[in-house]
This record gives C-alpha cells, structure tokens and sequence, in this order.
C-alpha cells in the first residue's frame, strides 16, 4: 500500500481529546530512534520527570510517564493501592467516576459510592463525613471530571482522607498542563494524567505521582498487585536506579512529551494556567451572549472542558457535523445520560488563543442558527466587542 494512502485531514480538534499537538513535539518525534535501555534514552526520561513535577505542583520523586493511555494510570493507581477486601471511597459524579468505581469492583475491594448527579460537584464538607463515617482505605476522586466539566478541589476531602489514614487517588486527565493541580498543596497521595489533553501531545503515554506516604504503603503491601505490566515496584526498577528491563517504552512519545513539556516551561506554567482561563472566559460569555447555558455552575468549571447545554430541539450530533463541514472543527457530545444534552468543547494549548476562540464561536454560532437554534444575542458580536482582548 503506498505511503500516500495515509493522508489524514487537518481538523481543529476542540473536544475534550485528543486535541491540538504543538508543532514542535511533531517535529522532535520525527528524530532517530533509540533503544529503550540506551543512556540517551534515560536522559529524556529525567527531563519528563521533572517536566512533570512542575505541572502536577509535586516534589514527589516518583514522578514519571508511563506506557498507555490515561486509562492505564486510572488502572494503575487502582491495582497498586486498592487490594481485595479493602474499603474503597469513591466520588462518583460523572462517567469517568463510575469508571474508577468499576475498576475497585474489579479488585475484589468494598466500593462506598458518594454520588452526585452528573454535573453537580460533591459538596467537600459531605465527602470528609463521609470518610470519616466510613473510614476506608482509599478515597478517590476526579478533580476534572471530563465528562460534565466540572472541577472538584479536593483540600477538605484529602486532610479527612488522612486523619482516617486512608490514601487518596486523584484522576488529574484533563486538568493537568493547563490549570493548577497541585498534588502537594492539596494532598493528592496518588495523581495520574495523560498526554493528549492539556499537556498538547499525542495519547499515548500516563503521568503518574506517588507521594512518599503512598510509596510506603505501597512497600509494605503484603499481596502482589494483580496487574504485571503496571506494578508500580516493577516500573521503578525499570526507570530508576537500576534501569532493569521491563518493556519497550514507546521512545519517540518520550521524545514528543520531552518537547511538550519544554514548551510549556519556555511559556511559563503560571502564564499557561492564565491563558487557558481567560479563553475559558471569552468562550463562555459568547455562548452566554448566545442564550446558552452551561452545565457546571461557574464556581465549579474546568477551564479548558466546557460544556454548554444543547438548546431544545436542537441535534447536537447535526451540530457537529456541521461544524466539521464548515471549518473543519471538532467537538464532542455527552457521555452517558448527558448524551444528546451537552456538547463537550475543549479549548488547550496552541488553540486557547483569542483567534482561535473567536473562530470556534463563529463557527459553533453558525452551525446553531442552520440547525434551527434562535440565538438571543449574537455570540459572534460579543467577540467583536472584545470579549477576547484579554487572551
């Protein structure tokens, strides 16, 4: 089959992900391959690692990206810390809560569900008399809950989780790279990610932090965690100290979040958490402008996952399409019960720019208005006003 076969279009990817990957990690992963045990290697291993410290907010010293998707870090913080029998807090208001709860199902543990409904943060002073109530071993949460676009802070859940002596596993895949995480701060014991969302790289690879506490625990585990591939203890060997075989690591994905998180340090992580919030901002005020409302209350949003309601008797599918027919841009729908109720837009990295916004809101105005929509103002005007200025 000939090369010229594989010629993918060029789409503006405004879901929740995978989304834009910066120019400059293309470029780095068109370089030579090494082998997974060569020196050089190794070095960019250390750059991510501590790339990633700064964007998580952690000093931890396990710090590291491992191989697979960001699924592969959910498992993974649930395999290593999560053992049969035990009791397992989990905050389920949204699809990828459910998620978490499925997976401690799975390892034989006491799954508690606090639920909210999707959309609805969990209300921090609960969830602490919950854990203290029910006294569990772990406690876990999505801090950017991908599907609903709502953001749970976690501070109080975290101090209760540790005065009942419970660890705490925090699913940070959405809002690592392009809002504060601040594993440390708030008392994350184990956070994972993924590559594709606000870090601007492609799937592939899961960053994970484990806090001394965790590593510990984890230590002093008396069963063997079921999962061989993400032992936890096994990767530590492989990319610490004595760099023992494991697998082979996807080198040219290294090469590509080695880049990605350069670019991140050349911008400044304080100036990329304020860039992502402003183009939050503009895009919600267009939309607002428009009559629309969204799902999560304003206290509680993502920055860079919003998810607006589909209007009554709009296609939000017929939506989309028309997007993608008018400018090449791609948005998500909802996921679970919010299917056919909210659209899911992702605004990171090289696309949380005012031209871009204005872009987006043009062409979402647009594909709206032919689906039958009546705006009550014109989110474009807004744009024109200057609502973008500022990013």
């Amino acid at each position: 089959m000939p090369a010229s076969v594989i010629n993918p279009p060029r789409r503006l990817l405004f879901g929740p992900g995978p989304t834009m990957v910066d120019p400059r990690v293309y470029e780095v992963m068109r370089l030579p391959v090494v082998g997974h045990l060569d020196p050089y290697f190794f070095e960019v291993v250390e750059g991510v690692r501590t790339g990633l410290r700064t964007a998580f907010g952690t000093r931890n010293e396990f710090t590291l990206a491992m191989s697979g998707t960001g699924s592969a870090g959910m498992q993974a913080a649930v395999a290593n810390f999560v053992e049969a029998g035990s009791k397992m807090l989990v905050l389920v208001n949204g699809f990828f809560g459910e998620r978490i709860a499925e997976m401690g199902r799975r390892q034989g543990a006491e799954v508690v569900r606090l639920e909210k409904a999707w959309g609805v943060a969990t209300v921090e002073e609960e969830a602490a008399e919950w854990i203290r109530r029910e006294r569990p071993s772990v406690v876990a949460y999505v801090q950017a809950e991908t599907s609903t676009g709502v953001f749970q802070s976690g501070e109080q859940l975290c101090a209760a989780a540790h005065e009942a002596g419970a660890l705490v596993i925090a699913d940070c895949v959405t809002s690592l790279g392009a809002m504060p995480v601040r594993v440390d701060e708030t008392g994350i014991d184990v956070a994972y990610s993924c590559t594709q969302k606000g870090l601007s790289c492609p799937p592939g690879l899961a960053p994970i932090t484990v806090s001394p506490r965790a590593m510990e625990w984890l230590k002093a585990r008396k069963s063997t965690p079921a999962e061989w591939y993400l032992d936890l203890q096994l990767l530590t060997n492989y990319f610490e100290g004595a760099r023992r075989y494991h697998h082979t690591a996807p080198v040219s994905l290294f090469y590509g979040l080695r880049q990605g998180l350069a670019v991140i340090e050349e911008e400044g992580i304080a100036r990329r958490w304020e860039r992502h919030r402003r183009s939050h901002e503009a895009f919600v005020r267009a939309v607002e402008a428009m009559g629309l409302r969204l799902l999560a209350a304003p206290e509680d949003r993502i920055w860079n996952l919003n998810t607006p309601c589909v209007p009554k008797g709009v296609d939000e599918l017929k939506v989309r399409k028309r997007m993608l027919a008018l400018a090449d841009i791609d948005i998500a729908g909802g996921l679970g019960p919010l299917a056919g109720k909210v659209f899911r837009v992702g605004i990171m990295g090289p696309l949380a720019t005012a031209d871009h916004v204005a872009a987006l809101v043009e062409t979402f105005e647009q594909a709206l208005v032919e689906e039958g929509f009546e705006p009550a103002g014109s989110g474009v005007q807004a744009v024109r006003e200057g609502l973008l200025t500022a990013v």
